[in-house]
């Protein structure tokens, strides 16, 4: 249970309210754990997200992306266990799950695979060019330009 209200917030703005949403869930629902997971980056505006899928094949991921949200989702198919040996003790989790990341603005998936029971996900931020910062280049002028408004 958090110490504190939100509700102050909810009434003196205006389309926040998403954002506020996310602040009031976030110290309502326990935090998941499972995969446990990485994010690296691995170069200016790479990056790439690593999760413990062990046991799970690519036939039994997915991954979605949508209004800047990544999900990854994973289920054993339940026709598998047809000719399965008796298990003894599990400790290798293959329960279903869900987990998402928010992505930030211009941030694209570039790729993924799976290798040695993890799931790499491949990342790069691509900013558009009318968004990058540029230098204006400042002229010299030999005085103020004078516009005469009879002249049109």
């Amino acid at each position: 249970m958090r110490g504190f209200d939100l509700t102050p917030l909810y009434r003196s703005t205006v389309g926040f309210d998403r954002l506020f949403s996310r602040l009031d869930g976030s110290f309502d629902s326990p935090v998941p754990t499972y995969p446990p997971y990485n994010i690296e980056r691995t170069g200016e505006d790479a990056y790439r997200i690593t999760v413990a899928v062990a046991g799970f094949t690519d036939k039994d991921l997915s991954i979605e992306v949508k209004e800047n949200a990544l999900t990854i989702r994973g289920d054993k198919s339940a026709g598998e266990s047809e000719d399965k040996p008796e298990v003894l003790y599990q400790g290798i989790a293959a329960r279903a799950f869900e987990r998402r990341f928010q992505l930030a603005d211009h941030v694209e998936v570039t790729g993924a695979s799976v290798e040695n029971g993890l799931l790499h996900v491949d990342l790069v931020r691509r900013i558009p060019e009318a968004k990058k910062p540029r230098q204006i280049p400042i002229g010299k002028s030999g005085g103020a330009q004078v516009i005469d408004a009879k002249a049109a």
